[in-house]
């Protein structure tokens, strides 16, 4: 398979252009308060550079590891010491329910009302080629955190006490789901449960309107990340340039991205190419289940086709 065929659009980006440039005065995070988990390094240091980039008043990195976070606030407050935008860490685990309460407990008594939250941490553990030899807490683990800890950071965010009534919000779902279209059985587990949350959270997109919660999941590329850089050799892949998914996810994050509420895209496809494409955005009217987590080869079926009428 060619990365052609994964293509939907005849440019295929793996660096930042200037479409999604959070210089962009559309793209302006300006007022905003940004919440990125898993943000002390790798991608989600990433986006939290991008929405710095792009003006945002507040920006929040959430991770288990306290002086990875506080390093990565003091590298940001310092390339971005001329600017307005305040940098927070704050120890947390979307692992524990406690301490998801504790998160928004303590943004609630800062007087912190996020606008966009951005779900980049997760979990890619178990390892294995045999799925049926991995110890079943082991593969729970990766749904408690990568399916219900992302699902309660999600009811934590809309129902915010501070949300003024009709403001909408802005849920930015980075998610490696499209993964399992490759042959990679040691990454069986970790896929399966990101593609249950992609799919999950493209329901709530069904049933919330985007002028209530603008969703959009997307795949960011391959990434050498710290991650990355433990268990795979850096010659091994073609790399995509980190600024690529954090600025796309400064772009999803605005008006522009409106029309993809609910559905799953890549940081590759050039945004200016879709919206001009005719046959695209028919399939995006037309077909419910078109970028959406399904079972492949069915279309999409509907209640009324069991209905006894």
């Amino acid at each position: 398979m060619s990365l052609d065929t994964l293509n939907v659009t005849s440019t295929y980006h793996r660096d930042t252009y200037p479409a999604i440039s959070p210089t962009n005065p559309s793209l302006s995070q300006a007022g905003r308060a940004i919440l990125i988990t898993g943000g002390g390094g790798g991608i989600g240091f990433e986006i939290a550079r991008s929405f710095a980039k792009a003006a945002a008043s507040k920006i929040i990195i959430v991770g288990r590891r306290s002086a990875v976070l506080e390093a990565a606030a003091v590298k940001l407050r310092e390339e971005f010491k001329d600017s307005t935008t305040e940098f927070i860490a704050h120890q947390g685990d979307i692992g524990d329910d406690a301490s998801i309460s504790s998160l928004w407990d303590f943004l609630n008594s800062r007087n912190i009302f996020v606008r966009v939250l951005v779900l980049n941490a997760a979990h890619f553990t178990p390892w294995g080629p045999d799925t049926l030899k991995m110890d079943k807490r082991e593969l729970m683990e990766g749904f408690d955190i990568n399916v219900g800890g992302n699902f309660l950071m999600t009811v934590k965010f809309v129902n915010q006490p501070l949300r003024p009534a009709g403001q909408q919000l802005n849920l930015i779902n980075v998610s490696t789901a499209s993964i399992q279209m490759i042959p990679a059985p040691n990454q069986t587990p970790y896929s399966t449960t990101k593609s249950a949350f992609t799919a999950l959270i493209g329901r709530i997109a069904d049933e919330h309107p985007v002028e209530d919660i603008q969703i959009i999941s997307y795949h960011p590329g391959a990434l050498y990340s710290e991650g990355a850089a433990k268990h795979v050799d850096k010659n091994l892949l073609k790399w995509d340039e980190m600024a690529l998914p954090a600025d796309y996810a400064v772009w999803a994050a605005s008006p522009e991205a409106s029309w993809l509420h609910g559905r799953f895209v890549w940081a590759h496809w050039d945004v200016d190419e879709l919206k001009a494409d005719k046959g695209f955005l028919k399939r995006l009217q037309e077909e419910k289940g078109f970028l959406r987590v399904a079972v492949q080869g069915l279309k999409e079926l509907s209640l009324e086709a069991f209905l006894n009428k």
